[in-house]
This record gives structure tokens, sequence and C-alpha cells, in this order.
């Protein structure tokens, strides 16, 4: 196996030119008949005795083509791709430029190559100052979900629906007259403002009693997933089965008692404010870490070819198909209930993709400028935290960590001391 590289004509872009000797071919014929002969039947032979010879006759010199620059390909590219010593940052573009027995086998990879970054100004970039105190209004909001979660619905009837309200209704949509499908349903529950049901629909029912049967009228949204109905008047015919409303527990020491470890609401809210003043905290160090990195990107330059974009689109649509899966659903469902596309997906993970690829390449770049390392104690650390997550011993969870997870982990802290640098220089304005 022989290659040589190309420069292509988009910036950080290369072509690997991949060349297999005519003897490796052969061999590699040789290997896709040894794997393929059993699928083979030929009249006059046991299933899986046919010679080669035998079967390219009947079926032609192609019918091992495939199989054997598959092999090929799957053997000498990540050899070459690593002899080359480029820095390559996306999956491969293979394309096949020479396939007949009896000569070379020759194929091209095209790939993206880690673009270099000019670094503009990193130090002292300005940042939007933050307010984390947490006041008493902070605090009664808190207060109030809490009331909110700890509340009991109560069956009423002598009364129309208020805003607030838990109803239960049936409910039947029509588009023109003709009834659509998915707009019919029994024994409903809806919150009365929680704009679960498109446009108005909830309002309308306000002022309804138990038995009431009404027409709705709404209009679905330019945006609506269907798209038969989008933008589209419609009209609900309603009817209010139950209505239930929420009973709140008063704010006392007593609530403080049955939703918190405090004897006292006095406690209680102090302990509501401390957790609020860390989360502020904890969101105005987000805050401040992207709007730094963003700058230092903004100021930077750097050429990203569209091939290292969708290498990193892949893997990111990779990862939501994943987490769906985990949450029971596959992506065949998830498509078939939101309406979208695995494309439009894609085009929606674009930008974010793109700020990865941004981030990644300026803070590696900004290491490198100040020759960040992590020592050994520094690892450890890290690994003692990552020991107490687990409730592992140390020892342990140096055992179970590979290589390449040693390399990943110190590359990872690499990078968080570069943002820890641009953000202590930072300037808040």
């Amino acid at each position: 196996m022989s290659f040589k590289v190309e420069q292509m004509e988009e910036k950080n872009m290369v072509k690997l030119v991949i060349e297999s000797t005519a003897e490796e071919f052969e061999e590699g014929l040789n290997h896709a008949y040894l794997i393929n002969k059993n699928k083979v039947n030929i009249p006059g032979f046991r299933k899986g005795k046919a010679p080669r010879k035998i079967i390219e006759k009947l079926y032609g010199a192609e019918i091992f083509y495939e199989d054997a620059a598959n092999s090929i390909i799957y053997n000498t590219y990540d050899k070459a791709a690593e002899e080359s010593g480029l820095d390559i940052v996306s999956m491969p573009k293979i394309n096949v430029e020479q396939l007949e027995q009896g000569k070379p086998f020759i194929y091209t990879a095209e790939v993206a190559v880690r673009p270099e970054v000019e670094l503009g100004l990193y130090k002292g970039v300005e940042v939007s100052k933050t307010d984390t105190e947490a006041t008493d209004a902070d605090v009664d909001e808190e207060l109030k979900r809490v009331q909110d979660q700890n509340s009991r619905t109560v069956s009423v009837e002598d009364r129309a629906v208020q805003d607030g309200d838990v109803t239960v209704i049936d409910y039947e949509g029509f588009v023109d007259g003709v009834a659509f499908e998915g707009g019919k349903g029994e024994n409903h529950p809806l919150t009365i403002g929680s704009h679960t049901f498109i446009d108005t629909f909830e309002e309308q029912l306000i002022g309804m009693n138990i038995g009431d049967e009404k027409e709705v009228h709404v209009t679905f949204p330019e945006e609506y997933h269907a798209e038969e109905l989008k933008g589209k008047p419609a009209v609900f015919k309603v009817v209010v089965k139950e209505i239930k409303e929420k009973q709140l527990p008063e704010l006392d020491d007593d609530f403080a008692q049955d939703v918190s470890d405090f004897d006292t609401l006095a406690e209680y809210r102090e302990d509501l404010k401390k957790k609020i003043a860390e989360r502020k905290a904890a969101a105005a160090k987000s805050q401040k870490e992207t709007e730094a990195v963003a700058k230092v990107v903004e100021n930077s330059k750097m050429d990203i070819p569209e091939a290292m974009i969708n290498s990193q689109v892949n893997r990111m649509a990779e990862d939501f198909k994943q987490r769906l899966q985990q949450q029971g659903l596959s992506y065949e469902q998830y498509f078939q209930y939101t309406g979208l596309t695995p494309e439009k997906i894609m085009d929606e993970m674009r930008p974010e993709a793109l700020k990865r690829i941004q981030n990644s390449l300026v803070l590696d770049a900004i290491a490198k400028a100040e020759n960040i390392a992590v020592t050994d104690d520094e690892f450890n650390t890290e690994l003692q935290k990552m020991a107490d997550m687990y409730k592992m011993e140390l020892d342990k969870v140096k055992e179970m960590m590979g290589e390449n997870e040693e390399k990943q982990m110190r590359e990872d802290i690499v990078i968080q001391k570069a943002v820890e640098l641009v953000v202590s220089s930072a300037v808040e304005a």
C-alpha cells in the first residue's frame, strides 16, 4: 500500500490518494470469495465448494469487487491516515478511482484537517455584568412554586370555569366543517392558562359550567407541525365534564416543616435565599464563560471546512438519537410526533455544531499559546472528584481508565484551564 497527499481547492481539505498493488487487490478478491462462497449456489457443486473462477465465469469477475474494495479500504485507510501525519477532523469521503482485476486498486479519501487559528484579543475581553443577589421577591417566587407543587385539587360544582382551574373536557375539531385526524379527545384534563392548547382555546372555556357545550373558534399557528393545518381556522366542539380547583397550603411554620428540614418559615426562607444566590452565581459564571469565549471567537480568524461541520452534526445527531432511545422513543417515532425530518433536525444543529468547533479550536489555540499543561496533581484531583461522584475508591477509578480516556480527560482539563484564563481576565462592563 502506498499513498500521496493532494491539497484540494477548499481550504483545510486534502485528498489522500491510496493505492494497493495488483497483488494486494488479488488477495482482497480471494478474501471476498472465501466469505461469500457459501452464499452462492452453482449446479454440480455442493454449497460453498464451487471454485472462484467458476463463480466469476457465471456471474462476472465483478461479483467480488465490492467486498474486496471494502476490505482493502477498511485495512488501509486508518494506516494511511496515521502515516500521513495529518490532523484529520472529519470522516473520509471515499471515491474509488480504479477497480479492475490485474491492476492496482486505487481510491481517494477526502478529509478535513484541523484549521489554523489566528488568535485576536483573548485577555481582557468585555462581558456583561450580572446581578447575583437573591432578593425577597426571588424567595417569594420560589415559595409560590413550592406551594403550587404541594397544592391539591378538589372538584367544584357550584361555579363556572375560572383561570387556573383543571378541567376535564371532551372535544372534537373541524376545519372547513370536516373533522381532522388527531382533533378528537375524551375525558381530557386541561389546565386553564397552561397554554397547552393552541390560540385562545383555553380562555374561551372560562365561564362554562359542567355539562355546557360550546363551539370554540381558533386558528392554527403558521409553524404548526401538521402541514395540512398550518394557519387554518378551526372550530372545536367542547363539552365541560369536570371542574377542579387548586387549593394551596398556607405559608406558615407547618408548611415549612412539611416541605423542608426547618421548623419555621423564616428559617426555610433564609435557606431558600442562600440556595437561590448559589444558583444565580453558578448561572452568572456560566453566562460569563459563554460570553467571554464567544468574544474571543469573534476576535479570531479560522477557515472551517464544511466536512468538519458535517462530521460534528453527525455526532450530535447520533447523540440525540441515543438520548431518545434512553427515553424509550425511536428516531422514527420522534419524527412522526413532531412532523420534523432528519434533514430538518440536522439543519437546526448546524449553528450549534459550528459554535462547538469554533470554541474548541480557539481554546486549544489559547492553551498552546499560553503553554497550558496539566500536572499530575491536577489530574488526580479530577479523578478524585469522579471517584467521589461514583462512590468508588480512587485506585479503582485509575484501574478502569484506559490510555485514551486519560488522554481525553487531560485534554478536557487543559481546555477548562484555558476557559478560566479567558474568564479571569475578562472585564465586566
